[in-house]
């Protein structure tokens, strides 16, 4: 059975497979004949959403053609964040939304990501099926072109927003730089900003179908740095291509992750009786830090693999309502279950405004340990723990770390690849740990 779906749905260069017509139209075509043998009731009814790239409308037409053979429809609610689909699609009783990004990649990339009618990101079980019937020769579809209807939902999203951040906790003018990546925020962030109240400069506002995350956005924040401290900013905010994450920027100009922002934000829902659990989701990849301070503020850390809809399935597992990962995904349970930028923006905008103190007071609760990412190419992808030589020296690096670091030692997904990293308070001596890692799997199992 071909793989389509990734961490992250379906993803590739636009034009290309999977993302190449005939493709796209079937898998339109497939999710509509899944989801009616999972027993969706009624007609099916699509809503789609898309970021800026030049290729988002075609996409947008051959999914709607797709589903239209199979007795689907599909409604385009335009340009628009991830999160507004997410939490669009229940509210407007719509079966399932796709949303037609690639995120933080270049343009020349796209992807489709497919929701569920309750908002949340389609579960393997589903995309396998997906995939499956995909795989089926037996049923074909034409090239027929399918209509697009288009309705602006904007105002609906917006104003969900709002209740994020009460009248009495919201800063009538406070100065504020925001890059929305020349993505899909740019359709909605300048107005909300505006309706409650700030005074807002705007960066990566200008989309051209090519320009989308293009030194700008979450993944670029170094320009809005330098926008912040010139300007005199008292922060900035920077969002990814489809809006579903932010990262921040201290008035002196120093980036705050995901990581310190999941901190501030668990112990302002703590102190609002809002945290429930009392403790948070977030992945492998997030710094001991965010553990240490957790744990000296009472609150648990869940771990969880690699992508937001790993952290997402955590959540609702446990009943937890704050998780994310350090790349500025963050979900708050009781807003949404998909990561949004727009939402973690205003969250943290609130628990500035409720203690009083600056993004950099906050932030400042923090400390990042340093880190070392090891990688060596392997031939095979032996589970380490039955190989006794390399299993001891894991063994003696953890017992190292214990209480003050953190060791994680995983294979790539997609490359023939171990990857070994450390977290500590000396970064020469982890480096050396993880090189005694690095050797003993060379000498034992062997590297590529």
């Amino acid at each position: 059975m071909a793989r389509l779906f990734g961490t992250d749905g379906v993803r590739g260069k636009a034009g290309a497979f999977p993302l190449d017509a005939p493709t796209v139209r079937r898998l339109g075509a497939a999710l509509v004949r899944v989801l009616r043998h999972d027993g969706a009731a009624g007609p099916l009814r699509f809503l789609s959403g898309r970021d800026t790239r030049e290729s988002g409308s075609w996409i947008e037409q051959e999914l709607a053609a797709g589903m239209v053979r199979e007795g689907g429809s599909l409604v385009s609610a335009g340009i628009v964040p991830t999160p507004a689909i997410a939490y669009l699609t229940p509210r407007q009783g719509f079966t399932a939304g796709v949303v037609i990004s690639a995120s933080h990649n270049p343009f020349e990339d796209n992807g489709i990501k497919v929701f569920s009618g309750a908002g949340e990101k389609f579960t393997e079980v589903l995309e396998r099926q997906v995939e499956a019937m995909m795989d089926d020769a037996s049923w074909g579809v034409s090239s027929d072109a399918a209509a697009v209807p288009t309705v602006d939902y904007r105002q609906e999203y917006e104003r969900h927003l709002f209740d994020i951040l009460p009248a009495s906790l919201r800063r009538h003018g406070m100065r504020v730089a925001v890059d929305c990546a020349n993505g899909a925020t740019t359709t909605v962030a300048p107005q909300v900003f505006a309706d409650l109240g700030f005074d807002a400069t705007f960066l990566g506002c200008d989309p051209d179908g090519r320009n989308i995350n293009l030194r700008c956005g979450s993944t670029h924040p170094e320009g809005l740095a330098e926008v912040v401290v010139g300007g005199g900013y008292e922060m900035g905010i920077a969002f990814d291509g489809d809006g579903d994450r932010a990262i921040f920027v201290d008035a002196s100009g120093a980036i705050v992750d995901g990581d310190a922002v999941m901190l501030m934000c668990a112990k302002g829902l703590k102190a609002d009786g809002r945290l429930k659990g009392n403790a948070l989701v977030a992945t492998v990849m997030s710094n001991i830090g965010l553990e240490l301070a957790l744990r000296s503020a009472g609150i648990a850390l869940v771990r969880c693999p690699v992508g937001d809809k790993n952290v997402m399935e955590e959540m609702l597992r446990r009943g937890l309502s704050l998780g994310g990962e350090q790349s500025g995904h963050v979900i708050f349970a009781d807003y949404l279950f998909t990561g949004d930028g727009l939402a973690t923006a205003l969250s943290v905008l609130r628990v500035m405004a409720a203690s009083g103190r600056t993004l950099a007071d906050l932030a400042s609760e923090m400390t990042a340990y340093p880190q070392v990412l090891m990688n060596l190419r392997v031939k095979e992808k032996v589970d380490l723990s039955t190989v006794p030589e390399v299993a001891a020296v894991m063994q003696s690096v953890e017992s190292r770390l214990e209480g003050s670091g953190r060791l994680l030692v995983r294979y790539s997904g997609t490359e023939p690849l171990l990857r070994v990293m450390l977290e500590g308070q000396d970064q020469a001596e982890i480096r050396r740990w993880g090189q005694e890692i690095i050797d003993a799997v060379t000498r034992h199992v062997g590297a590529a």
